[in-house]
């Protein structure tokens, strides 16, 4: 919608209904408090909201739209399906052609042998699904004790109570609680602030040797699932497992039978320089959680992709897997991932992560230049700035500079995400370089007006 179609008046009114109205996700009433933000209208890498201002946007919209918006092909789409056929459910013995379609474009990208799709609404849907699915299979196959689920502190896996039960953040988890039984963590892989106070190499994979005594010490016939996303994602600053770690969860997990899941939902399709992370370790997992960028947010939609082996067990009279939603691969959707998958391949983007990831990782190391920030990581287009107080020593600043630096930003024509005093950056896998040197320039500045503000 032009803005040009909403009145001062409609926008006014806009504003203050949504305060009374709506309630927003992971809504933040300090910013709210600032002044409502309404978004009508993208192109490219770039947003305008509904004063006429625009933005580029450096957080894909959460992650998600990796190929930019306004893309006429997902339109054209999206309206092809609606004319066929606007809606029939992935229900008992019936499919849409788009959803089996998609299916077969899965099984393509997947690493390994994973090739059968079971389709949802969500990440959030993907993770738990991804837990019944291990749950159902050893409850099938004779082994009923399998439930426990053993996912990382610094972890986050989504906003279902099961997912919220997986989720290493206590603050997002003690709200709700009690959460589901079963829900056992190990330490988060973060070398740069590692819980056990060691140092790799030297420290010989501590994380991964605890987290075999976790499985020991649980029981191995209890566990059905280890959870965790390969490289864990904005919550906890992309930080990249050390060599031998996931290989290492691979190997264990075949030597006690436990099925692993790997949380692709931010990470997967090409954001990381190839369709998913897992494949810079080579290690692949029994089930592949995605959504998000599968259609790139042109419409809603997650997936669990899984192997034969598994999927196996839910064929036969009363094998069936015991689950299901009305929406869950609604073929609007399903139209939409297999345009933007095409995208992908056509415009060669898992490539372009990759090379994306170069640029970044040079253009952004040329910010520790200021004193303030302790650690760049990341990979492909996933990047995050840890902001400290000292870098040897890594103590934390007393001020806000993460909120200062976003809400400069912002004011300057760039969202920003930030996780207190830590920046995000995840653009578009069709940022141009120059699109980059703006957000790097703009960093720059917004550091510099932020100590200043501070008086460092």
């Amino acid at each position: 919608m032009s803005n040009a179609m909403f009145t001062e008046e409609e926008k006014k009114r806009l504003k203050i209904s949504a305060r009374k109205h709506v309630l927003g996700h992971w809504m933040c009433n300090a910013d709210l408090d600032k002044g409502v933000k309404i978004f009508t209208s993208g192109k490219g890498c770039r947003i305008t909201d509904i004063d006429g201002n625009e933005f580029l946007d450096t957080f894909s919209n959460l992650v998600t739209c990796t190929i930019g918006h306004g893309r006429e092909e997902i339109r054209h789409a999206i309206n092809a399906q609606l004319e066929a056929l606007e809606f029939f459910p992935n229900y008992h013995d019936g499919f849409s052609a788009p959803l089996v379609k998609l299916a077969e474009k899965l099984a393509e990208i997947a690493p390994g042998d994973l090739e059968v799709t079971f389709f949802l609404n969500s990440g959030s849907e993907a993770n738990e699904t991804a837990v019944k699915m291990a749950r159902q299979y050893f409850w099938q196959t004779g082994q009923k004790g399998r439930y426990k689920v053993i996912s990382r502190r610094g972890s986050y896996h989504g906003t279902t109570l099961g997912t919220t039960s997986w989720t290493g953040f206590p603050a997002l988890r003690e709200p709700v609680e009690p959460l589901l039984p079963g829900s056992i963590f190990a330490p988060q892989v973060k070398c740069s602030e590692c819980e056990m106070k060691l140092c790799y190499p030297g420290c010989g994979l501590a994380c991964l040797k605890e987290l075999e005594r976790i499985v020991v010490s649980e029981g191995p016939d209890t566990v059905a699932a280890i959870l965790m996303d390969p490289l864990p994602g904005s919550n906890s600053g992309y930080p990249v497992p050390p060599k031998g770690y996931l290989e290492g969860v691979r190997a264990l997990c075949d030597k006690y039978g436990i099925l692993l899941i790997f949380d692709e939902v931010q990470t997967g399709f090409g954001k990381t320089g190839k369709w998913f992370a897992c494949e810079h370790f080579g290690v692949t997992p029994d089930i592949l959680d995605v959504s998000k960028s599968i259609t790139s947010g042109y419409a809603p939609l997650g997936a669990c992709i899984t192997t034969q082996k598994i999927a196996s067990a839910f064929q036969g009279p009363g094998n069936e897997f015991r689950s299901g939603s009305t929406y869950g691969g609604h073929g609007i959707s399903c139209a939409a991932a297999l345009a933007n998958i095409e995208i992908f391949q056509r415009d060669h983007l898992v490539e372009r992560g990759a090379e994306l990831g170069r640029i970044l990782k040079e253009k952004l190391s040329s910010l520790y230049e200021f004193d303030v920030v302790g650690d760049i990581q990341g990979m492909g287009t996933l990047w995050a700035i840890e902001l400290m107080d000292n870098r040897e020593t890594r103590a934390k600043l007393k001020e806000e500079y993460g909120v200062f630096i976003r809400d400069w930003c912002y004011e300057h024509g760039m969202i920003l995400r930030n996780n207190g005093n830590m920046l995000v950056i995840a653009p578009p896998l069709v940022i141009s370089n120059e699109e980059v040197d703006e957000i790097v320039n703009n960093l720059r500045q917004a550091i510099q007006a932020a100590m200043k503000h501070f008086n460092r």
